[in-house]
């Protein structure tokens, strides 16, 4: 088995491609029309939003995905590799359709319709451990999203840590709302679970941010709690810590805010800083993405995101 840690962190998760649809003035009725009057085709999905801007941030990153071969699986394999991601571990079938969702943005809000295609594929057999030991860290996302992994993400977990890796967990939304996940099986072997607010009220089937910490598995490491433009919430080892914002008072769209929060926070994370730290470098780049359309145009480079930290936040990395 190949034992040198030549990736910092193996993303594993869906792919698709993000149509998105800005400048409208209300959302659409059953059997109305309305106009956009701005229209972007872009790399989609949590896990390879999360993935570029990580890359871009300076991490070393490889993905494990599956895609259909076609014209949108070509636009997701370019969009990464021109970020820096490593795509030899993605798998093409012939015979499957790329994943597409269609964002309707409205203020700071939006409505999704996703196809998910060949995101429903994917399975542990495709993913060896000869792969998973070559990173640092895994990251797995949108759980609802990928039913042929869901019964067995705890035992690619549990893989993870006995290979070695340190591990990050992002459920994402339940599009059927059953939100059917036993977090007490899974979140002893995630290192850092980065629900947002909404998400975990559903898990926890609690209505507040106190009860729904408090709910739980008493065996959860550190936990992130997303919440927008109110900023985020850390509990880690028995200490709760609310940090404001960096607020964007010219947004752009909210796409991938919480992807690249997640980003900012593993990059610091792996390189061995304190929740604190990990916690305000996420509320940044969060805040970061913002200012351009889609999830990963803010992210180009270090020296871009450095940029707009500086002019418009005030923040001197």
């Amino acid at each position: 088995m190949i034992t040198t840690k030549d990736i910092d962190v193996i993303v594993v998760g869906e792919l698709n491609v993000d149509l998105i649809l800005n400048q409208i003035s209300t959302f659409p009725e059953i059997g109305k029309e309305i106009l956009a009057q701005q229209m972007t085709l872009t790399l989609g999905s949590s896990s390879a939003i999360f993935a570029s801007n990580l890359s871009c941030l300076g991490a070393n990153v490889a993905f494990i995905g599956k895609i259909g071969r076609d014209q949108f699986g070509e636009v997701v394999l370019q969009s990464l590799k021109a970020k820096g991601v490593d795509t030899n571990l993605i798998i093409q079938q012939p015979n499957l359709n790329t994943g597409a969702t269609v964002v309707l943005n409205f203020d700071e809000d939006r409505a999704m319709v996703t196809h998910p295609g060949a995101m429903n594929e994917l399975r542990l057999t495709d993913i060896s451990p000869a792969q998973l030991s070559r990173a640092k860290h895994l990251h797995f996302s949108s759980y609802f999203l990928q039913p042929g992994l869901q019964k067995e993400v705890r035992e690619l977990f549990i893989l993870a840590k006995e290979l070695g890796l340190t591990t990050s967990f992002d459920t994402q939304w339940d599009p059927q709302e059953k939100w059917d996940l036993d977090l007490a099986q899974i979140l002893p072997y995630v290192d850092v679970f980065l629900p947002n607010e909404k998400e975990l009220f559903k898990l926890t089937r609690k209505n507040t941010l106190t009860e729904a910490i408090a709910a739980l598995p008493e065996k959860a490491n550190t936990v992130l709690v997303k919440m927008g433009n109110k900023g985020s919430v850390s509990w880690s080892k028995g200490r709760l810590l609310s940090m404001e914002p960096f607020l964007n008072e010219e947004v752009v769209d909210a796409i991938g805010a919480g992807d690249s929060f997640n980003a900012g926070f593993i990059y610091k994370y792996i390189q061995g800083a304190s929740v604190e730290e990990c916690q305000r470098f996420g509320n940044l780049t969060g805040a970061v993405s913002t200012t351009a359309a889609g999830g990963t145009t803010a992210f180009t480079d270090y020296n871009k995101i450095k940029k707009i930290a500086q002019e418009k936040f005030g923040y001197a990395l």
